[in-house]
């Protein structure tokens, strides 16, 4: 395979420190509250993550932690970015619903002005993710699907629903990843029939993530057209992005997976 020639652009991104992340729920498979969190050592991993942002020459832009919300850590989950757009969060269980005010509040109070609060439940870019000037878009287990005709008259893009089957890839960023306007690497099995046959049309050429890859949260991962940050574990992704040509960097942030999130969870991207 010819490898492509890759080219890095800086983004301006949004995260939040987990000062107050810890497990005293589960409402994904990978919660478990009778297992211990260590709170310094996720603040360790995350602040690590933000420092290779920037390093990379992206832009990071801290929203201030609530007490009583540990994850609102996962930044991907507040709303969804688009041509300065800001299309806010509705959260579908009791103990996230007040991070979507807390997230749009922050957009306001800091000069977004076409913004939006959403009729349906959506998780932002949690089951939102921009390709290019399409919108690839996932319900089954948060996001409404209702909520896709809502995004496309928002943003005024074509919007592509996916449906996730698999509850431990509840989010479609747990499952698909993007890469380049044109490029994505995705978990089949994640997904509906369908659906499957839907990402085979538009990208023949994606990356497939094995079992164990997937299980690692690779598709988690956050791509700034060269270099791809993912989980440190997902060894055969890593692999495969090197051979076209991209710079894939390993992170460790296994003490957030605990709470069912990795690097694209913790990173929203503000699309000017």
């Amino acid at each position: 395979m010819v490898q492509k020639v890759r080219t890095a652009y800086p983004r301006q991104l949004l995260m939040c420190r987990p000062s107050y992340f810890d497990v005293t729920y589960s409402i994904n498979p990978w919660m478990r509250p009778e297992k211990p969190t260590d709170n310094e050592l996720a603040v360790r991993q995350w602040e690590q993550l933000r420092k290779l942002y920037l390093s990379l020459g992206h832009k990071v832009e801290v929203i201030e932690p609530i007490p009583g919300l540990p994850d609102m850590v996962f930044a991907a989950n507040g709303a969804t970015v688009v041509d300065g757009k800001v299309m806010g969060a509705r959260f579908r269980h009791m103990e996230r619903t007040a991070e979507g005010p807390a997230y749009l509040n922050w957009f306001i109070d800091n000069g977004y002005e076409d913004v939006l609060w959403p009729e349906f439940i959506n998780e932002g870019e949690g089951d939102y993710l921009p390709v290019g000037r399409h919108i690839l878009a996932g319900s089954g287990f948060r996001t409404d699907s209702r909520s896709h005709a809502e995004a496309q008259e928002f943003f005024g893009l074509p919007v592509v629903g996916l449906t996730l089957v698999n509850p431990n890839h509840y989010h479609l960023d747990t499952a698909l990843s993007v890469l380049t306007d044109t490029e994505i690497m995705y978990y089949p099995d994640a997904f509906t029939p369908g659906s499957q046959a839907v990402l085979r049309e538009l990208f023949p050429d994606a990356i497939l993530a094995s079992d164990h890859d997937a299980a690692a949260f690779g598709l988690n991962a956050f791509s700034d057209g060269l270099n791809v940050l993912l989980p440190e574990a997902a060894s055969g992704l890593i692999k495969e992005l090197r051979e076209r040509g991209f710079n894939p960097i390993g992170v460790d942030i296994a003490e957030l997976l605990k709470a069912g999130g990795s690097v694209k969870c913790c990173t929203l991207e503000l699309r000017a």
